[in-house]
């Protein structure tokens, strides 16, 4: 049995966008199983954006942590014997020992293991609650979303789409703009890099927005606020822009007024809110997937060893879709 796992730990707290330098690679023992433990190895890790907010709390040296997908390969608990496939909270580990109640047991039937990190996982599920819960978004309205290449955003885009409405997203580059258009099937995309965040949403929807899904900040929020119809909703889903902001005080929107006179609501949201709507979201995407309703993308590193560099191109665009870290050869 593996006695030893490969377990990244936070060298120093980053500053600004995070350097490989910030992350160190330990071996670390692992300690026998108790009754009711298993000893997982990892297949897959997630990277997300929240993860650097953590970092400005976590005290350098722990070891890092978030969404996994692993199989047991040994156990002491009887309703999760070796082999079964596990969600769990412990990425950045290739091994780990952990009571079988902490885990959850996957469906590989259902979905591939691998999207239940992405499509089937907390940003699936972020996307279906953050539009249709925190959005009350409702069929046929015109909806913007930025950062509409990333996990998130892209599956907000489409499921307004199933919903028969008409869809503006932004993104990084002129490839990412196309894709969304000629894949996704959304309405009007543009690239926040080299267009005007206004002048865009009015060629994309000239008589205004009714949601905005805000995953960016900054110009976009500002053009969103005052391209809004009355009664706009905008679901605050993060602020990637001004992750890396360390030390300095986010920007506000300079034309916040626009709420006032226009009747809109911003809300923050996160995912755990909608953990009770779990098995009705799986329920609803695992049928649009089996039906082709819903695409997605993943884009994969592969080692262990990759998975620093994964999380900093987070910040600088170097992913469509789901951003995950193959632990494992086949």
């Amino acid at each position: 049995m593996t006695t030893t796992a490969q377990v990244f730990h936070l060298k120093q707290r980053p500053k600004g966008l995070p350097q490989v330098s910030d992350f160190e690679l330990r071996e670390t023992p692992l300690k026998a199983l108790a009754a009711n433990e298993v000893l997982v190895e990892n297949l897959y890790m997630s990277v997300d954006p929240y993860m650097r907010g953590r970092m400005r709390l976590m005290p350098p040296g722990s070891a890092l942590f978030g969404a996994a997908v692993g199989r047991v390969i040994a156990s002491e608990a009887p309703a999760m014997p070796v082999g079964s496939a596990v969600l769990s909270g412990r990425s950045w580990h290739s091994h780990f020992v952990e009571d079988a109640a902490a885990l959850t047991l996957l469906d590989p039937n259902l979905a591939p293991l691998p999207s239940y990190l992405g499509v089937m996982g907390m940003p699936g599920l972020t996307a279906w609650g953050g539009l249709l819960i925190t959005g009350e978004y409702q069929d046929g309205e015109t909806l913007f979303v930025s950062a509409a290449s990333g996990a998130v955003g892209n599956l907000v885009g489409q499921i307004a789409k199933l919903k028969g409405g008409r869809v503006i997203g932004s993104a990084g580059s002129d490839e990412k703009v196309a894709r969304l258009i000629e894949d996704n099937g959304f309405d009007h995309a543009f690239n926040y890099k080299t267009a005007d965040p206004l002048t865009e949403l009015k060629r994309g929807a000239p008589e205004g927005i009714d949601v905005y899904f805000e995953n960016v900040g900054g110009a976009q929020l500002e053009a969103a606020l005052t391209h809004m119809r009355p009664h706009g909703r905008i679901p605050i889903c993060g602020m990637i822009a001004h992750y890396n902001d360390d030390g300095v005080a986010t920007p506000g929107p300079r034309n916040l007024t626009e709420t006032i006179y226009k009747f809109i609501t911003l809300k923050g949201f996160v995912v755990s809110a909608f953990e009770s709507e779990r098995d009705r979201f799986q329920e609803q995407m695992s049928s649009w997937i089996a039906s082709s309703a819903i695409q997605y993308e993943e884009t994969v590193h592969e080692g262990l060893d990759q998975a620093p560099d994964a999380f900093i191109s987070l910040f600088t665009g170097g992913n469509s879709g789901k951003m995950l870290v193959k632990l494992t050869k086949d």
